[in-house]
């Protein structure tokens, strides 16, 4: 065995964390695309299945009450909420991260006042997934406001009094790039603007302090990080001095004050159920409720030390095993600029990635040359990041 692969298993031998593995269905492939698709968690089949066969198939209807189906949203929401330090009451699950960027971008704008108030123009995160610029762009143009993309380093300088909100990325998703969350937040407060941050690649992975930073809104999936499952729902945190004047420009029957009176005028209900739509998909939330089990008892600052243990063995493994020259890694070696992800440039990615895969070891690709790692703590050790990187620096070789 290498000298690599005998620290990787005295590492493994002392971490905290590596009793959770057994919390997940996982086989001898080295799993490192959860920031994709999370793992599927023990738990969950067999509470889809009571779900299917007895709330559903037994109870029927009487579950709404029952079985707990019509609270769902916000209890789920509220065992979220320490996983990005936020406290109860501030979250609601539902819909998917594009629905919940809609609404928490036009409620931004509307509690900036809008374009009759002077403040008509919204900023977005320019290296942002590509669906928070189409609902951006949507959102501004429906609210009357112009839209200016920019980098989030940038951010800063073309803040004005004209800023209604801003859109950002906690964690880029295609270099790993973790923003100043903290002073980013600040930033836009001070220019009398509504901050908003999606958290699709943070939650799970590292520590986001929503309430301890002033976020005024966020959103985020499930399914990477948090293991919820393909498609899993979304969620929208309102904080709580805000929620009285959340104006959501979703206002369905399940945010209403009184849902049942089935009233033709609209009163929103009080707290963060303003952030509710139509009917609760129950099957996928019941489901990503049990996957939040695996976290009893798990510190997210734990989580966090484990991240950046296991991305820094990566890439020394890497500058050991891959020749000089056949990778350039894009994402920040600096710890309070790196999410839980390595993002590597490499020529033929595409290619190469599936070579990776064929021999057990799952990442991604991003076009058009990257080749993209997500380290989950919770289910990933050091044996695995050890393995991969001497896979890869094999496959490269060849």
């Amino acid at each position: 065995m290498s000298e690599l692969g005998t620290r990787a298993e005295k590492l493994d031998a002392s971490d905290e964390l590596a009793g959770l593995r057994a919390r997940f269905v996982l086989d001898d492939v080295v799993y490192l695309d959860g920031n994709s698709l999370g793992a599927l968690p023990a738990a969950v089949p067999g509470r889809v299945e009571d779900v299917v066969r007895r709330q559903w198939g037994s109870l029927r209807i009487r579950s709404w009450d029952e079985s707990g189906w019509w609270t769902a949203p916000e209890r789920i929401g509220d065992r979220i909420a320490p996983l990005v330090g936020a406290a109860a009451g501030q979250i609601v699950v539902g819909d998917s991260t594009s629905v919940n960027v809609f609404k928490a971008l036009v409620g931004a704008v509307r509690l900036a006042g809008g374009p009759h108030s002077g403040r008509d123009e919204v900023i977005v995160d320019a290296t942002t997934f590509p669906t928070d610029g189409y609902i951006a762009e949507s959102a501004a143009r429906m609210t009357g406001c112009t839209l200016r993309a920019v980098t989030p380093a940038e951010v800063p300088g073309v803040l004005s009094g004209r800023t209604a909100a801003v859109l950002l990325n906690h964690v880029d998703y295609r270099t790993g790039r973790l923003h100043d969350l903290p002073g980013l937040t600040a930033a836009v407060h001070a220019a009398g603007a509504i901050a908003v941050w999606d958290l699709c690649h943070s939650a799970g992975a590292l520590p986001v302090g929503l309430d301890a930073h002033g976020v005024d809104l966020a959103v985020g999936c499930t399914y990477k990080y948090l293991n919820g499952g393909p498609g899993s729902p979304a969620y929208l945190y309102v904080r709580r001095e805000l929620q009285d004047r959340f104006d959501s420009p979703l206002p369905g029957w399940t945010s209403h004050a009184d849902p049942f009176g089935m009233s033709p005028a609209y009163a929103p209900a009080e707290g963060a159920l303003r952030g509710r739509v139509g009917t609760p998909d129950i099957l996928s939330m019941l489901a990503l409720e049990a996957a939040l089990e695996v976290w009893d008892g798990v510190s997210v600052e734990a989580v966090r030390a484990k991240s950046l243990a296991l991305t820094d063995f990566f890439l020394e493994c890497v500058a050991s095993y891959v020749g000089e020259g056949r990778v350039e890694c894009v994402t920040p070696l600096a710890h309070g600029e790196r999410g839980s992800q390595v993002a590597l440039r490499c020529e033929d990615a595409g290619e190469v990635m599936k070579r990776l895969v064929e021999r057990g070891v799952v990442g991604d690709f991003r076009h058009p040359d990257v080749l993209r790692f997500g380290f989950t703590p919770l289910y990933v050790g050091f044996a695995d990041v050890e393995r991969a990187a001497r896979v890869l620096g094999e496959t490269l070789a060849r």
